[in-house]
């Protein structure tokens, strides 16, 4: 059994084992762990008094159900975009949901099911700007996006040579920076934008400029292997479709920020 290097063994130390044993009629036993985003607003949140909020975690909390568990089964466990598949593999967590881009080099690592929503990539400015309307109008501006993301480079390369690349940590620094006026832009997931804009304390302070400058279809990751798994989560996402809820979440999650979400995507993982 291979070990993994000290930086991710420091993910994995401490999480609790899932214990997933089946209980008869009373549905599954123990606790079913999740993996989420906890700083991404109206997609995967950790409030202050430790509640969770956001589509991804709604649309976990009914897999959930329809796996058998209750809610105070669930243990929502901190993903980062770096360490989701980690978690899978060392069965630190049974699933994320966790804005998770289904491409080809994830599918080499991890199977998914879904896809659960579509967001495409978009541009974030103050409500009160209205010189940035496209993203060729980010030519002479101050970008931000997050260190080691292709959303700014995407723009950059392609759309406003000129732009100027402000990078940081995260998405709420980009948006204290937005908001402060060192920077007149931010870009990435039009699905997170649109929760940072909808958030308490930020209505009407930002617009989305409605752009597609890509194609995201988010999947829920599961273990690379568990196809009875995919299946399961695929039957209840179908469901979620079908009896309203998936709408409701987009309702309740991403508010009235110029965002206009595309219908619930067709199932195309599992057989």
């Amino acid at each position: 059994m291979r070990v993994p290097k000290a930086g991710a063994m420091a993910v994995v130390v401490g999480l609790a084992l899932t214990a997933t044993g089946c209980g008869g009629d009373e549905g599954p036993q123990g606790t079913l762990s999740i993996g989420i985003k906890f700083d991404e607003p109206g997609v995967g949140l950790r409030e202050p008094g430790g509640t969770f909020t956001g589509f991804d975690v709604d649309v976990a909390t009914y897999i959930a159900k329809e796996l058998g568990y209750k809610p105070e089964q669930i243990e929502f466990k901190k993903v980062d975009s770096s360490d989701r598949e980690l978690l899978l593999q060392y069965n630190e967590v049974k699933f994320v949901a966790a804005s998770y881009s289904i491409n080809d080099k994830r599918k080499a690592k991890v199977d998914f099911a879904g896809p659960y929503f579509t967001a495409h990539q978009d541009i974030l400015v103050r409500a009160d700007d209205n010189s940035i309307t496209k993203a060729e109008d980010l030519n002479n501006k101050r970008l931000c996006s997050v260190s080691g993301s292709t959303s700014a480079t995407n723009v950059k390369e392609k759309l406003a040579p000129k732009a100027g690349l402000l990078e940081l940590g995260g998405n709420s620094e980009c948006i204290i920076a937005l908001q402060e006026g060192s920077a007149d832009a931010m870009t990435t997931d039009n699905s997170i934008l649109a929760g940072y804009a909808a958030q308490k304390g930020n209505t009407g302070k930002f617009k989305l400029l409605g752009l597609s400058l890509s194609n995201e279809s988010y999947g829920i990751g599961v273990k690379k292997g568990n196809k009875e798994l995919v299946e399961k989560i695929n039957a209840a996402l179908k469901k979620m479709v079908a009896d309203g809820a998936w709408d409701a979440a987009v309702k309740k999650n991403f508010g009235s920020a110029n965002y206009r979400n595309e219908p619930a995507p067709q199932i195309t993982t599992g057989s």
